[in-house]
């Protein structure tokens, strides 16, 4: 039989509560308490027949303790990250781990004397509109990706909890800019070479309440990330392009379709009527010539990230997200801030 490992989340608020669900159906991960400085939030946690303990110093000393999940707000991840390390505690942390690449490397640091295993939490490497551009670049069902738009919008503000405040983390750059870079460094899988970013500032002075970040990689290809929170029309959460096609996924839905050019069918276009002008080289393609289809689904395994979390402590297993591809991700954030600031195109 498996060895059992005992966890403990720190911060049982939303994301708190948010991991006891994914733990439920791992079975070699026993979740026995929490720890919050908000005593219905620990109230919450007896509810579910969690320990309640009474300090942070409690949890560190309880040598039954194997795994600590940081859940708390964002400045508060470092020293509690680095104290769980030093107790020898393998650590979970929340995204983004840390405010800037410097603490984060205050971390790693410790990691190299720690027992403990460090890892990062970056959640939405599992969402199924994600998965689903990832096999379709790397089954190349629509040819060579060029290029890549990925793009979150809403239309309420930033919202009025700790993500509005600067000395906590807030802003939508390290907010959400940390999960669709992260992610779209996965797809191109190349160095950035380039990067041209704009914060946007409609009605927050503090933090950012939107970007647009324009990346160009090694290879050539583009790439545009986009977050907002004041469009009230909706745009594609994807738009791909490839030298064979294209494809769009609207919403988290899994809304969209895939166009694929049919080469048999090529036909010469013929022009069409575009405001005061003819235009040839921007007719619409006749349908023959394309394959069209709906995108493609992918079964999304929600439980992949805590048995690699549990394997690895076993160390049966390497970590999935590893510590180095979450500072690059840090410092290619702080690179697009310092090009919206200086209003310059920054080259890496």
């Amino acid at each position: 039989m498996k060895d059992i490992k005992n966890a403990v989340i720190i911060g049982f608020g939303g994301m708190g509560q948010q991991h006891r669900h994914l733990l439920e159906p791992i079975n070699n991960i026993n979740l026995i308490g929490t720890y919050d400085i908000e005593s219905e939030k620990m109230i919450k946690g007896s509810q579910y027949g969690l320990k309640a303990y009474e300090s942070y110093k409690d949890v560190l000393e309880d040598v039954n303790i194997d795994l600590l999940i940081i859940a708390t707000p964002n400045h508060l991840h470092k020293n509690i990250v680095i104290s769980g390390l030093e107790a020898g505690k393998h650590v979970v942390c929340e995204k983004p781990v840390t405010l800037n690449s410097n603490e984060l490397q205050e971390i790693l640091d410790v990691c190299e004397v720690s027992e403990g295993e460090f890892f990062i939490h970056q959640n939405r490497r599992w969402d199924e509109d994600y998965l689903v551009v990832k096999q379709v670049a790397d089954q190349k069902m629509i040819g060579d990706i060029f290029h890549i738009e990925t793009k979150v919008h809403g239309s309420r503000g930033v919202p009025g909890d700790w993500r509005k405040e600067k000395e906590y983390g807030g802003g939508m750059m390290l907010d959400w800019g940390v999960h669709l870079i992260d992610r779209l460094m996965c797809l191109v899988n190349e160095p950035v070479k380039s990067l041209f970013c704009k914060l946007s500032h409609i009605r927050t002075n503090d933090v950012d309440d939107g970007f647009i970040l324009h990346l160009t990689f090694d290879s050539g290809i583009t790439a545009v990330v986009e977050v907002g929170t004041f469009n009230y029309i909706q745009m594609p959460l994807w738009y791909v392009l490839g030298s064979q096609g294209a494809m769009e996924i609207d919403d988290w839905s899994m809304a969209g379709r895939m166009h694929r050019f049919n080469e048999n069918n090529e036909m010469d276009a013929k022009p069409i009527v575009a405001g005061a002008g003819l235009t040839k080289t921007m007719a619409y393609r006749d349908e023959s010539t394309l394959t069209i289809s709906e995108i493609p689904r992918v079964t999304v395994d929600n439980n992949e990230f805590y048995n690699n979390v549990y394997e690895t402590m076993m160390g049966n297993m390497t970590q999935i997200i590893k510590n180095s591809e979450v500072m690059y991700v840090m410092k290619l954030m702080e690179a697009a801030m310092e090009s919206s600031r200086l209003n310059q195109v920054i080259y890496l």
